[in-house]
């Protein structure tokens, strides 16, 4: 059997409204008023993730050119911070933040089209 792929993702809340315009103004996604939108991929045909042995939740990672300017502009958009920017040395550079419905998400610093390896 070959593995099944990710084909979709949704990121619940109580206000479509808020969700719409933290996401619009943030990461400048094109949002329609059904909530439909299409984010752009980066990497091979496959999309990488972990499963972890941690307390239950699922995490997206989005990719920005600044993740401390990121995270400011999620403050500023209604959200807040879970992890200011740290790095992983030898993998990756990471900040959390929850969105105003307080769903957990993640940045990924990219640099020329790539997650950055500090």
């Amino acid at each position: 059997m070959p593995p099944a792929p990710i084909v979709f993702f949704d990121i619940a809340a109580p206000s479509l409204a808020q969700q719409t315009e933290f996401y619009s103004k943030v990461f400048g996604w094109e949002i329609d008023q059904t909530g439909a939108v299409q984010v752009p991929f980066i990497g091979d045909p496959k999309v990488h993730g972990t499963l972890r042995a941690d307390p239950n939740e699922k995490m997206l990672y989005l990719g920005v050119e600044d993740v401390t300017a990121t995270l400011q502009a999620v403050e500023a958009n209604g959200g807040s911070i879970d992890q200011p920017r740290f790095e992983v040395p030898g993998v990756v550079v990471l900040g959390l933040f929850k969105d105003p419905a307080g769903n957990r998400m993640g940045l990924v610093e990219m640099e020329g089209g790539q997650a950055k390896v500090p």
